[in-house]
């Protein structure tokens, strides 16, 4: 190992991984906010270990002069989304940004690799803002569904137990089949994404409908109209016992039109 500060080297990487981590847990919250389904589920973030990084250089001939270039995945981060469709999305969201710069795109479930890992790699040149100035920084974006990361979780963590070296033939014929197994889930939930995300949209519009009911019943409150405040939140809570949405929009439109009235000074 070099003489390096490896906290000074790694930190740009680490201040990417939590830029990038708000900026696309931002958009999947926009996503949801203006089609009322988003096609992130979720992201994750992390640094390459120092071991890592040096057992890569070592791997693939980088000069340790050349770690910068080098090695992509210093900073990694990792969308997870529900349907396979999803991926290409986000993939074509983020090449349309203009706060980071696509180096270039590696599409493992087109060609998904020997061992049967599917996943979506687009390496970007991301710019931190140091003390020192701007600095760009390479970071790895991994997109793929919630079953490609559950089983490629499955397979680091073997090649972990078995430290890097050759998989045992039973082991790696049943984690081939997992990784089948997987690809035919993501299939078949493709084939009823549409009814997914209708119910996923519909839970969606109910969600904010109790949130409003909710929020104008307490501006009722603030208004100090006690009595009418009470009385929806009964009629509230007895409808949300039957799960009636249609009378819940009702009891909407109708709070809204008091909140009117006493606002006028009706």
């Amino acid at each position: 190992m070099d003489g390096r500060d490896w906290k000074k080297f790694l930190f740009p990487y680490e201040q990417a991984v939590e830029e990038l981590k708000i900026k696309f847990k931002t958009l999947r919250d926009e996503l949801r906010n203006r089609e009322e389904y988003s096609s992130i589920e979720f992201v994750t973030g992390r640094i390459k270990k120092v071991s890592s990084i040096l057992g890569k250089a070592k791997r693939l001939n980088v000069p340790m002069d050349q770690l910068e270039t080098g090695i992509e995945d210093i900073a990694g981060i990792r969308i997870m989304c529900q349907f396979v469709e999803d991926i290409q999305r986000i993939a074509e969201i983020i090449s349309a940004r203009h706060d980071m710069k696509v180096i270039y795109a590696k599409d493992y479930i087109t060609n998904k690799k020997e061992s049967g890992y599917r996943s979506y790699h687009v390496i970007v040149e991301y710019p931190v803002q140091t003390l020192l100035g701007m600095k760009p920084v390479l970071a790895e974006i991994q997109i793929r569904t919630l079953a490609m990361n559950f089983w490629a979780t499955i397979e680091h963590s073997l090649n972990y137990k078995y430290k890097g070296a050759v998989l045992p033939e039973e082991v790696r014929l049943r984690l081939s089949r997992a990784a089948e197994a997987a690809h035919i889930l993501d299939q078949e939930m493709s084939k009823i994404r549409s009814d997914i995300v209708e119910a996923q949209k519909s839970f969606e519009d109910d969600s904010r409908l109790v949130r409003k009911i909710l929020n104008d019943i307490q501006e009722l409150y603030y208004f100090n109209q006690v009595k009418e405040a009470v009385h929806y939140q009964i009629r509230f809570n007895e409808l949300w016992e039957q799960d009636d949405m249609a009378e819940l929009r009702v009891l909407s439109d109708a709070i809204e039109a008091a909140i009117e009235r006493v606002q006028k000074g009706e």
